[in-house]
């Protein structure tokens, strides 16, 4: 009897031991991400993520701003590190609407594929296309269009399944009024070329998901394959996007759509919600995807959220919707003398600018580009109220050719709008408030310079994202110039504003010093 008792209470020990250390192994996998959102601030339409060791890699829309498809890093999903871009130069195939990157890690090949969507300039269709790298930072190689359907084709997304890699993808038919398909089909291991047949996965038909379906992330968990998906108006002031899910057993289906779809929606922070990428943290699903902050509507754009997945009672995934927007405006403060050129700063994608930096600062080279607003280094805004200043050389102007401050848009709110921007600049002796929309051109206000100053500081101050006020520095005073100014009818169709410098003239090099952004 007592051999009975030890050997029951030596089976007891073990079991207690094991059951500990599966707990022990559970916590750590299941450790909760302390998230601070936005994790990217300003705009970052259609985020994708992947991870490879224990680096995280991100990337979003470009829109119609260059470099293309910029690159990050990241340790934690939370705090990011702009490293490179995908493409200095434009794909010679494509003209404009660089959408959609997603990122894809292939472990066997060691090699990076960054699948993305734009306009191609023979045939005007959207097209999905795909490039490859060595690593997430680059080179990036591209290998053209993949697949390009008459109403178009976005929205990029690799799987793998067994033995076998699908690209699946989006049909835009909303474009044309009609269903927008959510296709799947075989990619050779190579993404140079499509393989077999087309299977379509599903459609924008259930009633919440109005003219499309878009967007689409797949991941596998227990015995399904899992999509998150988007559906609505992603872009617009009045969006209404949303996120949804299905499941399925077999990636080429049927599948299965939630009943309780949608599963992300507008919070107290956050609005209009999607097109994201799932990504796992130790046994943890987390979905990093776009939305507008409430409090700063179109203005700053489309941020990346982070949010964790949870899971239903009978294996749906869900959501707390209770994403915050918590993170401090003034992490985000920019300054910058020029010594080097920094990843940050952007121009339009056909509107390549000349410029030089070092110990004189930047010298901008003039232009009449962009619809006669003139040579733009930019970057995106990341809250609604910020300033902008900036110390511009007098000297190196003249009465044709300044050197602005300039607030970035789109002649209204419409898709492919033509370009608007507003702004202060240095003219010679004269300081200008300017506001140019395609042939629309207004001096808005002008006031003399004192010839005697070498450098004359501009100030852009931006409240509640679109009223601006405008001011010059004569000394250690602020001198108003323009005070209220409603930029509100500028905001870009899904892009937010951006700021920075604009060289307006005809080839001459405008000198600027020191430019700051601080935000609050």
């Amino acid at each position: 009897m007592e051999i009975i008792k030890t050997a029951f209470l030596y089976v007891l020990i073990l079991l207690t031991v094991a059951g500990c250390t599966g707990n022990n192994t559970t916590n750590e996998q299941v450790e909760t991400i302390a998230i601070v959102n936005p994790v990217l601030p300003g705009d970052h339409p259609d985020p994708t993520v992947i991870k490879i060791g224990d680096t995280y890699w991100a990337s979003a829309t470009s829109n119609e701003w260059a470099p293309l498809f910029p690159i990050y890093k990241s340790t934690d999903l939370v705090n990011w590190k702009q490293v490179s871009y995908a493409f200095a130069d434009l794909p010679q195939w494509a003209r404009n609407n660089f959408w959609a990157p997603e990122l894809a890690y292939d472990e066997e090949q060691n090699k990076v594929y960054l699948y993305y969507t734009a306009r191609d300039k023979s045939t005007g269709r959207l097209a999905v296309a795909v490039a490859s790298a060595p690593s997430p930072e680059g080179p990036y190689t591209d290998h053209g269009p993949l697949v390009s359907q008459e109403l178009g084709s976005i929205d990029a997304y690799e799987v793998r399944d067994g033995d076998k890699i699908y690209l699946l993808w989006k049909e835009d038919g909303n474009s044309k009024g009609q269903p927008t398909p959510m296709w799947a089909q075989e990619i050779n291991p190579e993404r140079t070329a499509m393989v077999g047949e087309m299977h379509e996965l599903f459609t924008n038909d259930a009633e919440w998901e109005g003219r499309l379906v878009e967007g689409i992330s797949v991941f596998k968990h227990n015995d399904y394959y899992y999509a998150t998906y988007s559906a609505g108006a992603c872009c617009e002031v009045t969006c209404n996007y949303k996120t949804g899910v299905a499941r399925a057993k077999q990636l080429l289906g049927p599948w299965e759509k939630y009943d309780q779809n949608p599963v992300l929606v507008d919070n107290d922070d956050w609005k209009c919600a999607g097109h994201g990428t799932v990504v796992q943290h130790g046994s943890d699903f987390y979905y990093l995807y776009h939305a507008y902050n409430q409090a700063g509507s179109v203005y700053v754009g489309r941020e990346g959220v982070l949010e964790k997945i949870n899971w239903t009672a009978d294996g749906w995934p869900s959501f707390a919707n209770d994403a915050a927007y918590d993170r401090d405006a003034s992490a985000s403060d920019y300054s910058d003398d020029f010594a080097s050129v920094a990843p940050v700063w952007r121009w339009r994608v056909n509107q390549p600018v000349g410029y030089t930096v070092g110990e004189k600062g930047l010298l901008l080279t003039t232009s009449q580009a962009n619809d006669g607003i003139g040579s733009l280094l930019v970057q995106p805004i990341t809250s609604i109220n910020y300033e902008v200043t900036a110390r511009v050389t007098m000297g190196s102007t003249n009465s044709q050719s300044g050197a602005s401050i300039t607030m970035v848009g789109g002649a209204n709110n419409h898709f492919g709008a033509p370009i608007a921007a507003i702004g202060i600049g240095v003219f010679g002796n004269q300081v200008k408030v300017w506001r140019i929309a395609k042939d629309d051109v207004q001096e808005l206000q002008i006031l003399d310079v004192p010839a005697i100053q070498d450098e004359v500081t501009l100030k852009m101050a931006v409240s509640d994202g679109h009223i601006v006020d405008f001011s010059w520095q004569d000394g250690g005073a602020w001198k108003t110039v323009l005070e209220g100014y409603d930029a509100a009818s500028l905001v870009p169709w899904g892009m937010g504003f951006r700021v920075g410098l604009a060289g307006r003239g005809e080839g001459a090099q405008v000198r600027i010093s020191q430019l700051d952004i601080k935000n609050n």
